[in-house]
């Protein structure tokens, strides 16, 4: 088995590290290290995983992880990433995103005495006096070294959005949970993605500074889509954790649909599979890309990871069953994740008593222009009723054609679904 340091290599997961000897620390002996996520949302989404997963990793090796909630620095927002100010949140929904963010990094961890564990930055942060915090904090940072900051630069470099002394004040906040985290907890590492990198520094040079000590910080990639954007929870298309908002089958999906170019990233920094399962995945992604079976792996652990096995079989199954007489076997709320993106139309219930002519509803889905054309997709077996080939021209939709016993799927083709719904 490879050593810690060795599997971060070659997952690609070492953006940028303090000191390179740190890497070889991680072989030794167990060290404190946190990462810090703040409740924008009271849900992670798939950018923070990985930072998650490697939290994971380090306690899989014997360190001990802390996840960070800001509950404190939520309030103020970091500039980082963002080309305008962000909203301020007011007190309660910050302190409800912090519970929905709280509740799932326990679930994703081990959480425990002795083992990782979850805290909340405004435990102290909302204590501090201003002026004792600029006095012990705020004098060792020059403006100039903090105008520096990609993060900050990249906002000046806008004058008519410009950055407020809220976020600008937001990495001295960051800067001084290490050092608290380094002298309650013999915190030596802070994580975190390459937009924190300016952060992290900072953090590490407070420590420094106050307590002589030697920290580290250690920044992975930031998780990109292939066209190169950040994911994001205030991006378009966000996935999250949270099942509410992203179903466990919609999950899936996404990972199942990634591209080729980046399966092998995404293999790496989002499953714990061993090296030669993800190289022999590689070859046959560039053998046999039409296979799919590097996304086919990657969609079933990282489900698996986020909402248990038994949510991966179900996701599993139905996306087995998209094009298989198998759908019949779906119950109604995996059916709906399914179709949840497809066009759907209400038809009354009683229309179902003598059958309606599947010619005529073809048409009123759309799926086909006229009855003419309807005809015609028929007889070439371009026509689906819950992915059963209709071959007859006079087939009609009746009372045993319903799945759960309100829905039937039409298909035309490959990929054109509607689905109706009894009234």
């Amino acid at each position: 088995m490879p050593s810690l340091a060795a599997d971060l290599e070659f997952r690609g997961l070492v953006h940028q590290v303090t000191d390179p000897s740190l890497l070889a620390r991680l072989d030794g002996p167990p060290l404190v290290a946190y990462t810090g996520f703040d409740p924008t949302a009271d849900s992670l989404h798939v950018g923070s995983l990985l930072q998650i997963l490697l939290l994971r990793r380090l306690q899989r090796a014997g360190h001990r992880p802390i996840a960070l909630v800001g509950g404190g620095t939520g309030l103020i927002g970091d500039p980082g990433g963002k080309a305008t100010e962000r909203p301020l949140l007011d007190e309660e929904q910050a302190a409800a995103n912090l519970r929905g963010i709280s509740g799932q990094l326990e679930r994703l961890l081990e959480v425990g005495p002795g083992a990782a564990e979850v805290v909340d930055n405004g435990e102290w942060l909302r204590g501090l006096g201003l002026v004792p915090f600029l006095r012990d904090v705020g004098k060792h940072f020059s403006v100039n070294q903090m105008v520096a900051k990609e993060s900050v630069r990249a906002r000046l470099e806008r004058p008519e959005q410009g950055i407020s002394f809220t976020e600008f004040s937001y990495m001295l906040l960051q800067a001084y949970d290490f050092l608290h985290l380094h002298d309650s907890r013999r915190c030596e590492v802070q994580l975190g993605a390459s937009d924190q990198w300016g952060n992290i520094t900072m953090g590490v040079d407070l420590v420094r500074r106050r307590r002589g000590a030697e920290v580290h910080g250690l920044t992975t990639p930031l998780v990109v889509r292939p066209d190169g954007t950040k994911f994001g929870k205030s991006e378009s298309g966000t996935v999250w954790l949270d099942s509410r908002r992203t179903s466990p089958y919609q999950l899936y999906q996404f990972f199942l649909r990634s591209e080729d170019g980046v399966v092998g990233d995404y293999l790496r920094y989002f499953t714990f599979l061993d090296h030669d399962t993800i190289r022999s995945l590689d070859r046959h992604t560039a053998e046999h890309p039409e296979r799919r079976e590097a996304q086919r792996a990657l969609a079933r652990h990282v489900c698996g990871l986020v909402h248990g096995d038994g949510e991966a079989d179900r996701a599993q199954r139905a996306a087995a069953a998209l094009f298989t007489e198998e759908i019949v076997s779906l119950d109604e709320t995996t059916l709906l994740q399914v179709f949840a993106e497809a066009p759907s139309s209400v038809v009354p219930r009683a229309d179902l008593d003598d059958g309606i002519a599947l010619v005529d509803v073809l048409v009123s889905s759309m799926l086909v222009g006229s009855k003419a054309k309807a005809r015609a997709t028929i007889e070439q077996g371009g026509a689906y009723v819950n992915n059963r080939r209709v071959g007859d021209v006079d087939a009609r939709i009746g009372h045993d054609d319903l799945l759960a016993g309100r829905y039937v799927v039409l298909r035309r083709g490959r990929r054109d679904y509607h689905l109706l719904r009894l009234a």
